[in-house]
């Protein structure tokens, strides 16, 4: 009892106020509302007074007067105060004290008045109503209760055998089995069952077992059975007993339980007449049984999964066979039927997904639906539920389909009316379905519809419903895809599903695909099966893929492909990976995919790619991985041939350059390439390279090694999902600056060859990028996404070069917008017209451009570049400054010939032939319309460059310095940015000499870049290594041009300011002059060039340094057609080639392989050389002029040099010209320049005084008045020439001896000699013919001269074999006095300028 203590205070004072109290209380506790907890309390407090009467704190009397009051509050008081003397009764027998025995028997005694003796009968112990007097004996009391008992419980007085009462059992089953299509009802059978059951003593059990009989007979009429059994039935528990008894019966091998009873088990839950927890226990295999047999279902499936992937010897085979016929031997005797599955079902079929969901929770994932009529009881139901929904949002247009009957129980789950009702049960439902969704495709086709239908209703609210999303995405992982791999090649499922999954990010795609791939195939045996045959078939076709039987192939790998696309994509990537001559056949053979797997294989490609466990180096970590590689050609290939998003591969390609990785740059260009059709390599033609200086299509049919068609929507789609997706300027910002972290983050534990070959991969890809947006994004587009070139350089630290490369096309669109406006507003056809408006066009682009790039560098910069011409260079390109009117010409003949080639072709069809004729001509038209455009650009360009070119040097510190410049911010940087940009930097440098921009030294330019090649060749990359070489050619085949012809040196050199030897102050009055340097000495100068060039080559291949000799064999293959020209250099470069190839045959291949291949170029080139005397030979018609130059060989410093040529004409003012007699005026502002010296770093020479050239120019004036007196040759000039040969040949003997053997001199040097003696013959014959000439000064000029020669062949010797510059001893006072102009036999003889700049 509970505990209500009853204050003390109360007893004590119990009449005169604790009797009140409780009483009270009393009265409190039954007027409570809540029925059940005052009886509890009422009890509690009539226990507590009891109990204070029986301790003897309370009068006898005084408690039976409130007791007896008590009475009144209740009816049923006087069964709750018995109750409370039961209780008492139990405890106080159990007490010692007997007085409080006796107390409570006096109490229970006064208290028989109010308290029926019956009651007491049935509560107290016979013992205590024997001491009341209730009784007389206990004893017989107890022997009647027996009797009694035993009467009522085991004394039969009905029947439960049909025997015993046939008649009353034969009325009964007439009774239930009458027609019941009239006006009978429960009730009345009911009445009829009860007269049966009295007049003929049925046991009502029985009549129960009966009456389930038959309702299992009738199993069709539920509403009157159950209503009959609902009215007869009193115990919910004998219920369970009986259907249990049934199905204990079916519980044995071979039996099979009825499906009419399963019927009547699930009506009966359904309707709640029974507990399921009671019927569950009787109904069989236990549970522990199913989850055994699940868990060996799986390990079966494991253990053929593995049997279908190990190779299999034939002995192992028979004994596998021989265990498989033991096992089914064993499994002849048919197991009893699972009851549980079969409630399941029936609950199913009835509607009850209550009572089925709780029997599924019972059993282990999907064991239920596993068993094809479970599965497709529960799609019956889902079908119900979601029809109303899927009649209005999921049915397609046109489609009719099946009318289903809505299920006639009203306890069956709703139908859907919303998309927020599916989650209400249809969501679960499928969920338990799990794979086996598959067996009702039609089902399956409903979800998915319905699943566009709510992705179209939530984007045309513009709303996201979050939950309901991610309760798709979870249908979609847990039941759709799992059941797609069980459906067996069905294309038309997979395209279904397609439509659904295309409306979803590829975020959310890609995932599902990765838990498919992953994680699903091992959660049921069925799936591991199917996976492991669908690897093994994988294996078979692939094993058979050729290039003959692609299609074959193909389509196998398509049906294949319906259902477990990720496993097989899997497989054949794997093999890509290692075989990839697999790749074409690959791709040919994916054309019969479906939608749904080219999004699958894309997915797969990525997983692959981000593969930790694989190694993105080769071995030797020098080069990247084969496997990489063949992904990534994959990836080019398939994009695009196929429609396959791109967002996830340029998503995945971005996220690895913001990690820092460049590897994955290889995909991007493999994609671009074959998309777009741009192909990016340093081995183009000369052809294709000028095909590149065109328009677009002149690049798209000579500018690439194979002619990519077709690209028009490979192009678009790529273009699309760029800029959908905002990858665009994200991707080349990244390849920007991944540049810089290739080298000094990435490259820091990496081989030198593989950071070289990664800074290429990352710079071509950018350049490759670039284009790509240039030529395909709209004027637009473009614009709006490129950010202004100070924001790209200061904000997202670009480098300059690159910075410059994504602006320029914004700039060319935006001057070509703007012209056409200007155009449009002013009508005026002329020419000059329209020139006039370009050039306006330009300063309203470019300025903002000018203001811009101030920041870019520091300010003294701007003192010598003006911001203009900075722009001007990097805003410019090849298609701005030339036509190429071979190459179009080229290729307009090809169309022809293609014409007449298709006309000719008798096997080609009539209607081929004319479409083809028709594509020629319609190219051909093209080429020529946009060569015609591209020539009216060019001259608008020129005219804008011609106005622009006064303002672009300021000269304010020397030309050595403005060069410095110009080549540090300008022309290196972007000369080894890509093959068009080193041919555009050498022909904007002859464009501002042709131009004659002021302040531009064209010659000081062009000794900068040909002196000083050793440090710039050491730090390029292999690519960097091909543009640099290819510019220097260019710049060469300007100079060999020049060089090669007096008449085109005088046409585009002579007057002009880039040639100028001499600037002299200004602002005195016109007598001053300037320096022009003459042919010949140009020709000397050239000479030097080649030597300082060979001098650098040389000293390259010496180093033993990979990257030195790799790169210097690079470039001079480059320039192999403008250098070397002359004999002796090229036999120098030969023998160091060769000893190239001897130490680097077993060391290094590759640099083996570029030392032979230049090797053999370079033979073949030496029909092309000449001796030296040819290359910069002049006419000497006194052989007694005295040396007007001074050394200037490798090591030495330019001094001023002097020009014969002009002697020869015999006037002072010439001579005064090449002498430089003037002296400038301003001698603060004047500095001579020196043009360079070995390592190619100009140095001014304003140390020298006033003095010293005065003397300087003294003494020249002194020697050409001696000269001029110099009488014709005499016989002591023959007798001093074989004393000069003999001088010669010891100097031979010297020369190689100097080479310790090693080399040989070569036989250019013989040849020179011979030369030379026969120039001296000649010019003996000239004198002879009445050239003036001094016999004394003529033999010590010619002393002079071969000893100057002889002193000088050793030099070259030495320094070809090793460029260390010369000491400056040998700049003895001898040596300037012998040096002679007209007499250069080596490079040390070659003519410098002096440049003074005022």
């Amino acid at each position: 009892m509970a505990t209500l203590i009853l204050p003390g205070e109360w007893i004590k004072n119990w009449e005169k106020s604790g009797k009140h109290e409780f009483v009270q209380l009393c009265k409190e506790l039954t007027e409570k509302p809540d029925h059940g907890s005052e009886i509890r309390d009422i009890q509690t407090a009539l226990y507590e007074l009891c109990w204070q009467v029986v301790l003897g704190n309370l009068k006898l009397d005084l408690a039976a007067n409130v007791l007896g009051d008590m009475m009144e509050l209740r009816d049923d008081m006087p069964s709750i105060l018995a109750d409370v003397f039961s209780i008492l009764d139990l405890e106080t027998v159990a007490l010692e004290e007997k007085n409080k025995r006796d107390h409570y028997t006096q109490l229970v005694g006064a208290c028989v008045i109010f308290v029926p003796e019956a009651i007491l009968k049935e509560r107290l112990d016979p013992e205590t109503l024997e001491s009341l007097g209730l009784i007389k004996q206990a004893h017989q009391f107890n022997q009647k209760i027996v009797k009694i008992k035993t009467k009522l419980f085991y004394k039969q007085q009905k029947f439960n055998l049909l025997r015993e009462e046939n008649e009353g059992y034969a009325k009964l089953i007439t009774e239930l089995g009458q027609d019941l299509s009239g006006n009978i009802t429960s009730h009345l059978v009911l009445e009829s069952i009860k007269s049966l059951i009295g007049c003929f003593n049925l046991d009502p059990n029985r009549v129960l077992d009966i009456i389930l009989e038959v309702y299992e007979s009738r199993s069709d009429q539920d509403e009157f059975f159950l209503s009959l059994i609902k009215s007869y039935m009193c115990e919910p528990l004998t219920l369970c007993h009986i259907l249990g008894f049934k199905f204990k019966f079916y519980q044995e091998p071979n039996e099979e339980t009825p499906k009419s009873l399963y019927h009547i088990a699930a009506a009966l839950l359904h309707h709640n007449l029974i507990e399921l927890e009671d019927l569950y226990v009787h109904l069989m295999p236990l549970d522990a049984t199913i989850v055994e047999e699940h868990k060996r279902d799986i390990s079966e499936a494991k253990q053929i999964a593995r049997k279908l992937v190990m190779v299999v010897l034939p002995s192992e085979k028979t004994e596998d066979k021989e265990k498989d016929k033991e096992k089914d031997e064993e499994k002849n005797d048919k197991p009893p039927d699972n009851q549980k599955l079969g409630l399941l079902e029936a609950l199913l079929r009835i509607g009850d997904w209550h009572h089925a969901q709780s029997i599924m929770d019972q059993m282990p994932s999907f064991y239920a639906t596993s068993h094809k009529a479970i599965a497709l009881a529960l799609c019956q139901l889902v079908h119900l539920t979601v029809e109303p929904l899927y009649r209005r949002a999921g049915l397609p247009k046109g489609a009719r389909g099946c009318v289903l009957h809505p299920l006639r129980n009203k306890r069956a789950p709703r139908p859907a009316e919303s998309f927020e009702d599916l989650r209400r049960d249809t969501f679960s439902m499928l969920c338990y379905l799990g794979p086996h969704l598959s067996h009702d495709p039609i089902l399956f086709a409903k979800i998915i519809r319905l699943g566009k239908g709510f992705m179209k209703e939530v984007q045309n609210c513009n709303h996201y419903i979050d939950t309901l999303l991610s309760c798709f995405l979870s249908i979609a992982d847990q039941v759709l895809l799992p059941s797609l791999s069980l459906m067996e090649c069905n294309a038309c499922m997979s395209e279904e599903l397609w439509g659904l999954f295309k409306l979803f990010p590829y975020q959310h795609r890609y995932r599902l695909y990765g838990q498919w791939k992953n994680e699903t195939y091992s959660s049921h045996p069925l799936l591991v099966k199917v996976k492991a045959q669908t690897v093994e078939r994988a294996k078979y076709i692939m094993k058979r893929l050729t290039k003959e039987n692609v299609k074959q192939s193909g389509r196998q790998i398509g049906k294949l492909s319906h259902s477990n696309p990720t496993i097989l994509f899997d497989y054949m990537l794997s093999q890509i990976q290692w075989y990839d001559n697999l790749i074409v056949p690959v791709v040919d053979s994916l054309k019969y995919l479906t939608s749904l797997n080219y999004d699958v294989l894309a997915y797969c490609i990525i997983e692959a790619l981000a593969n930790p466990e694989k190694e993105k180096m080769k071995h030797d970590d020098t080069t990247i991985s084969s496997w990489l590689q063949s992904l990534a050609s994959l990836c080019g290939a398939v994009f695009r041939k196929y429609p396959i998003e791109l967002a996830g591969l340029l998503q995945y390609v971005t996220n690895q350059l913001k990690a820092g990785k460049s590897f994955d740059l290889l995909i991007l260009k493999e994609v671009v390439q074959k998309m777009a059709g741009i192909e990016i390599t340093d081995e183009m033609t000369s052809e294709q390279l000028e095909a590149m200086t065109g328009g677009e299509q002149l690049k798209a049919e000579g500018g690439y090694f194979g002619q990519i068609r077709n690209t028009k929507k490979s192009s678009q789609r790529l273009k699309d999902v760029l800029l959908d997706h905002e990858l665009a300027l994200p991707l080349c910002l990244l390849m920007a600056q991944q540049r810089n972290g290739v080298v000094f983050l990435e490259g820091g534990e990496k081989h030198l060859k593989l950071v070289g070959h990664l800074y290429d991969q990352c710079h071509d890809t950018l350049v490759q990028f670039g284009g790509f947006l240039a030529s395909n994004l709209s004027t637009e587009d473009y614009i709006k996404r490129v950010p202004s070139i100070d924001i790209l350089c200061n904000q997202f630290h670009t480098p300059h070069d690159a910075a410059f490369f994504l602006s320029r096309p914004m700039y060319a669109h935006q001057i070509l917008s703007k012209y056409d406006e200007l155009k449009k507003a002013e009508k005026g056809n002329r020419q000059q017209q329209k020139v006039h408006k370009y050039v306006a066009a330009c300063e309203q682009v470019m300025t903002p451009v000018h203001e811009a790039v101030v920041s870019l560098h520091p300010a003294r910069v701007w003192d010598d570049l003006r911001p203009q011409f900075y722009a001007t260079f990097w805003s410019l390109t090849m298609y701005d400054l030339a036509v190429p009117h071979a190459a179009y010409d080229r290729e307009v003949n090809k169309l022809k010939t293609q014409i007449k080639a298709i006309e000719e072709n008798p096997e080609i069809p009539l209607n081929k032939k004319k479409k083809e004729k028709e594509r020629c001509t319609a190219l051909q038209e093209k080429l020529q319309e946009e060569e015609k455009k591209q020539l009216e650009h060019v001259q608008r360009v020129l005219h804008r460059l011609k106005l622009e070119k006064d303002n672009w040097l300021l000269a304010k510190s020397t030309k050595n310095e403005t060069i410095t410049k110009f080549l540090q911010l300008c022309l290196f940087p972007r000369c080894i940015f890509s093959s068009i940009d080193a041919v555009y930097c050498a022909r904007f440098v002859e464009l501002v000499h042709q131009q004659k921009t002021p302040n531009f030294c064209t010659l000081l330019c062009y000794d900068r870049v040909f002196s000083a090649i050793i440090y710039t060749v050491a730090s390029c990359t292999e690519n960097e290594s091909h543009r640099y070489g290819r510019f220097l050619c260019c710049m060469l085949e300007t100079v060999t041009r020049w060089h090669s012809d007096r008449a085109v040196y005088e046409k585009e050199c002579v007057n002009y300011p880039g040639f100028l030897t001499i600037f002299r102050a200004t602002g005195f009055d016109g007598g001053n002059k300037v320096d022009q340097l003459d042919y010949e000495n140009f020709r000397h100068v050239v000479h030097k060039w080649h030597y300082m060039l060979t001098k650098a080559s040389v000293h390259c291949l010496e180093t033993g340094d990979y990257t030195h000799i790799r790169n210097i064999l690079i470039v001079l293959t480059k320039i192999l057609p403008c250098y070397p020209k002359v004999l002796n250099l090229g036999q120098a470069l030969e023998c160091r080639v060769h000893k190239i190839c001897l130490e680097e045959k077993d060391k290094r291949p590759d640099l083996y392989a570029l030392a032979m291949g230049y090797s053999g170029r370079l033979k073949s080139q030496k029909v092309h050389m000449v001796p030296e005397n040819e290359f910069h030979h002049k006419e000497q018609p006194a052989r007694s002029a005295t040396p007007a130059s001074q050394q200037n060989g490798p090591g030495s410093t330019g001094k001023p040099a002097t020009s014969t040529s002009k002697t020869e004409e015999g006037t002072s003012e010439d001579g005064d010209k090449s002498q430089g007699t003037t002296k400038p005026v301003n001698k603060a502002n004047s500095a001579a320049a020196k043009v360079t010296t070995s390592n190619g770093n100009g140095a001014l020479n304003s140390t020298k005084t006033v003095k010293e050239r005065d003397d300087k120019e003294k003494s020249g004036k002194e020697k050409k008045e001696k000269k001029e007196k110099t009488p014709g040759s005499t016989p002591e000039t023959k007798a001093e020439n074989r004393r000069e040969k003999q001088r010669d040949e010891r100097a031979g003997k010297e020369e190689r001896a100097a080479r310790e053997g090693k080399e040989k001199t070569p036989k250019a040097d013989r040849e020179k000699v011979k030369a030379e003696e026969k120039s001296s013959k000649d010019d003996k014959t000239k004198a002879g013919n009445g050239e003036p000439a001094e016999p004394s000064r003529e033999r010590d000029a010619i002393k002079e001269s071969k000893s100057k020669e002889k002193g000088d062949r050793s030099a070259v010797a030495g320094t070809l074999k090793s460029p260390v510059p010369r000491s400056e001893s040998a700049e003895s006072e001898r040596d300037h006095k012998r040096r002679k102009l007209d007499s250069h036999s080596s490079p040390s003889h070659s003519s410098s300028v002096k440049v003074s700049m005022a």
